[in-house]
């Protein structure tokens, strides 16, 4: 009675372990696709005075880097500049390696529950034969 009420509870937190790993990794592949939007996505800025222009994506550019065509006075190529893009690719490492350790941890406990729930029924009805 208490290994079955252990095996049911520890079922639930490898459950829980894998549900909170799966919502991280979600995490981690939305960063990503931010990031993907961010580098490979035409944008548009306020000039302010001129109105809005429209710009080229960061991957596809041909033009200088992003610093030196700001320090020109253009507004476009320092909207998405590469350290604001690697940040956000950055921040999906530690979603990411977390997300794993969850969910491998929780799959492995669920498996190892399973496996414990089925030896612990096996020997069982030998028990009670006895």
């Amino acid at each position: 009675m208490l290994l079955n009420f252990t095996l049911e509870y520890f079922a639930e937190s490898s459950a829980r372990l894998r549900k909170w790993g799966v919502m991280l990794l979600a995490l981690s592949g939305g960063l990503w696709l931010w990031f993907a939007v961010l580098l490979f996505t035409p944008h548009t800025v306020d000039q302010g005075e001129g109105g809005p222009a429209d710009c080229e994506s960061p991957f596809f550019t041909d033009r200088r880097e992003a610093n030196a065509l700001a320090a020109d006075g253009s507004r476009c190529a320092a909207e998405r500049d590469w350290p604001e893009l690697l940040a956000v690719l950055g921040a999906s490492i530690p979603t990411s390696v977390a997300g794993t350790a969850l969910f491998t941890t929780g799959a492995v406990s669920l498996r190892l529950n399973r496996h414990i729930s089925a030896v612990a029924d096996a020997i069982e009805p030998r028990d009670a034969a006895s």
